[in-house]
């Protein structure tokens, strides 16, 4: 299966929480297709240092705004017609479900909503960013995207997975009732150079605890799995929806899946640090076990991923490396 670039030169794509670590690399590919790329973002846990590069380009344009709140159409730059939207916005790290969680319902709904009413007036792909959370603590493995879940509706995680919950529901009501182009990405745990050394996921979390030395903080017993992506390889297979007719929702990751003590005895080995492994209390309603099924983005997108944990897990400690400054 080949899906053909379907948005470039002449085509005009707004997306949301632009500014963040996913959503700044998908930013990067869009603008070197040649599209018109607006972001909108109110910076909460985006940062203008990820776009930065791109803000004397002509074709990119920077608006800061919460989407909760709704389209500053009185903006120019948004005021205009749009062929896709790309709703990334959301605080996505466990930290944010206890910090923000007002904050990720409203973005999940208030905004997913407006935004659908814009994509339908727009004759606009909508796309959004869903997530392996909606999966919760599966009781399938590898997990399909026929998949139900099963997931704690009020538990300290819930306001991320019903949220992102609710927004794959808003998008599908669209499409069957008003025939909204419609399409979900279900993205599991990605990772590389633009992370947030604080963002309370584990990779960042034990990158910067091994340059620095420090203990290397596992929660629980370590044996939770989880199949880390590159953010190249997730991003390849965002465009590729993007590009196809396909709904979705649509699993995007890879299959490298790795327990947690030894993706932190990994970084240890890969960073040369000193540190030892010391395991904390594990957190409320966190899965055991995470790994995609693929099979329908390899069948309908030709989507692969390939990069390797290690050197992905490279690339992403020379990031830190340079940005903690060790």
């Amino acid at each position: 299966m080949k899906v053909a670039p379907r948005f470039g030169p002449g085509h005009r794509i707004l997306v949301t929480g632009g500014a963040g670590f996913v959503p700044s690399h998908l930013v990067d590919r869009l603008v070197e297709r040649g599209c018109t790329v607006v972001v909108l973002d109110n910076f909460v846990t985006g940062s203008r240092d990820n776009v930065a590069h791109l803000l004397e380009k002509p074709t990119f344009t920077l608006v800061e705004a919460d989407i909760s709140d709704g389209l500053p159409t009185d903006h120019p730059a948004v005021a205009e017609r749009f062929d896709a939207i790309l709703h990334m916005a959301s605080p996505a790290s466990p930290t944010d479900f206890e910090k923000l969680p007002v904050e990720i319902l409203r973005v999940g709904s208030v905004a997913t909503l407006a935004l659908l009413e814009r994509a339908t007036a727009d004759g606009a792909r909508f796309l959004m960013a869903s997530t392996s959370e909606a999966y919760g603590d599966p009781k399938e493995h590898p997990q399909r995207e026929t998949y139900w879940g099963n997931v704690n509706p009020i538990g300290i995680r819930s306001v991320y997975d019903e949220a992102k919950r609710f927004s794959e529901a808003a998008a599908m009501a669209y499409h069957r009732s008003r025939g909204t182009d419609t399409a979900i990405v279900r993205i599991f745990n990605t990772y590389g150079p633009r992370m947030r050394p604080d963002d309370g996921r584990a990779i960042p979390t034990f990158i910067s605890q091994a340059l620095r030395g420090e203990p290397i903080t596992v929660h629980g017993t370590g044996d939770q799995t989880r199949s880390i992506c590159y953010v190249d390889d997730l991003v390849r297979g965002i465009l590729l929806l993007l590009d196809s007719t396909q709904t979705g929702p649509i699993n995007c990751g890879t299959e490298h899946e790795m327990s947690m003590r030894q993706l932190a005895e990994t970084i240890v080995s890969l960073t040369g640090s000193s540190s030892e492994v010391s395991y904390i209390t594990r957190a409320s309603d966190d899965p055991e076990k995470r790994r995609p099924d693929l099979t329908l983005a390899r069948e309908l997108l030709g989507y692969e991923p390939t990069v390797t944990p290690e050197d992905g897990l490279g690339r992403t400690i020379a990031y830190f490396r340079e940005r903690l400054g060790y």
